[in-house]
Parts: C-alpha cells; structure tokens; sequence
C-alpha cells in the first residue's frame, strides 16, 4: 500500500554591597556542587512538541514521531509482526535512515548507555563499533554483520529529549559518505516528537501510528472485502513488515 503526498544570568554584587569572608566561601561551596544530570539541549532539532518552531516544514503524522518528508525522499512506516508501527523509515536512493523513539528518564539521558549495548551486541554477533564524534555528538560507526557472511557499514544517531530518547540508523551510502547522508541527518533535524504525558517505563518505545489517510484508506479497502482472482494480488491489509510507503514527489 502506498500514499503519494504532494506537496539566566547569575545576579551580580551591588558594587555598594559588602559581603563578607565567611559569606563568600559559603557562596562559593554552594557552586561547587555538582548539578544534577541533565538532558542535554537541541538547539536544532529533533525537537519536542512543545518546543518546536513555528516553521512551514511539512511532516507526517505519526502519533508519537511526526516526520518530515524532504524532495526526492520516501517515507516508509515500519510495522511489526503484529501490526504494530514501530518506526519511520526514510529512503533517499539508496540510503536509509530509520527513526525510533523511546520513553526516557525526566533528568538524565540515555545515548551513552544505549551506544555502549549497541557496540557490545555488534562485537558479540562478530561486527565493529566504534564511538566517533557526528553532527549530533557521540555516535557509532559500525560494521553489521548480514546473512551470508560479511558485514555492512552502518551509523547509529541518538539524541536525548524531554522524557524521550531518539534513534536513528543509517545504511547505505550515508553510513559512509557525509555529503550523501547530510540530507538524511538534515531531516533528522525536523523530526518532531509528541512524547505525552502519560507514564511509561524507560525504553518502550513511544506510541506510532498510521497516518490518519492512510488508515482510513486501509478500514475502507477492508470493509469492502472486494474479491480477488488468483491471478490478482491480495492487498496486505494487515501490511507487510516494510509498512506502506508514503512518498514525496516534487
């Protein structure tokens, strides 16, 4: 099934005010403290709900991930064995990045930890990682190991939000050419996410969804259990493990 879219400062002193020695150590043992852990920022992007600029980007509603579409990009929903969407994919050429998003502590990120059992895994199943600095920070270069023997270059992005925690993978040319991927990490850039209020446990993965179109689309084919001969395809209602691909065309 397809959708073809078109498209603070510090106070400062009174230069009058006198304060004395023993107020000023006390001052300053209190900025010695170290702060808590915090969820670093995103000047820009991915950005939460709540932040998120007042631009013209257009972007597909996913409940949980709303996703930009860029010129000349593909946009697939991945759906799990039971129906499930679990992530977006987009496909330009022939790089993919796929984008999921996940449930997060309110105070502290996630990535380090994350990358760390990423690169654990991979060395196990007899790939590579390898912590190199990306243009969201820390990410992970890595071999992945495929069926058949050897392995395939891949990049793993992750960004810490609000309760929320981002992770994109790209293959493909992008995992090893930075001109070819800077489209694909550009759009990463205007994801937006809608983490809710609700209480989840750290790592689940954020509620997706259908695009609303597209669901409809899907119910009404259903509801019409229109007959196929043997020599027609079957519509996937319950859509295959790819999901739909919704595209963009300009």
């Amino acid at each position: 099934m397809s959708r073809v879219f078109r498209r603070r400062r510090k106070a400062r002193l009174d230069e009058d005010e006198l304060v004395d020695d023993a107020e000023l150590e006390t001052e300053q043992d209190e900025d010695d403290e170290e702060p808590a852990p915090a969820v670093p920022e995103r000047p820009q992007g991915p950005w939460d709900v709540d932040d998120v600029p007042d631009d013209d980007t257009q972007r597909i509603d996913l409940g949980g991930l709303r996703v930009p579409v860029p010129p000349d990009t593909e946009v697939r929903v991945d759906v799990n064995g039971d129906g499930e969407v679990v992530a977006a994919t987009l496909v330009q050429g022939h790089s993919t990045m796929q984008v999921n998003a996940f449930a997060a502590p309110r105070t502290s990120g996630i990535w380090d930890e994350v990358r760390a059992e990423i690169a654990a895994t991979l060395v196990t199943a007899g790939g590579h990682a390898q912590d190199v600095e990306g243009p969201y920070g820390q990410e992970l270069f890595a071999a992945v190991p495929v069926e058949g023997g050897g392995a395939a270059p891949a990049r793993f992005l992750g960004v810490d939000g609000p309760r929320w925690f981002v992770r994109a993978l790209l293959t493909g040319p992008a995992a090893q050419d930075r001109s070819v991927a800077a489209p694909l990490e550009a759009a990463l850039r205007d994801v937006v996410v809608v983490r809710g209020s609700e209480a989840m446990a750290v790592r689940d993965a954020l509620p997706l969804r259908l695009p609303r179109e597209v669901a409809e689309q899907a119910a009404a084919a259903q509801a019409e259990g229109e007959p196929t001969s043997d020599d027609e395809e079957q519509p996937d209602l319950t859509m295959p493990e790819r999901g739909p691909e919704i595209t963009e065309i300009r």
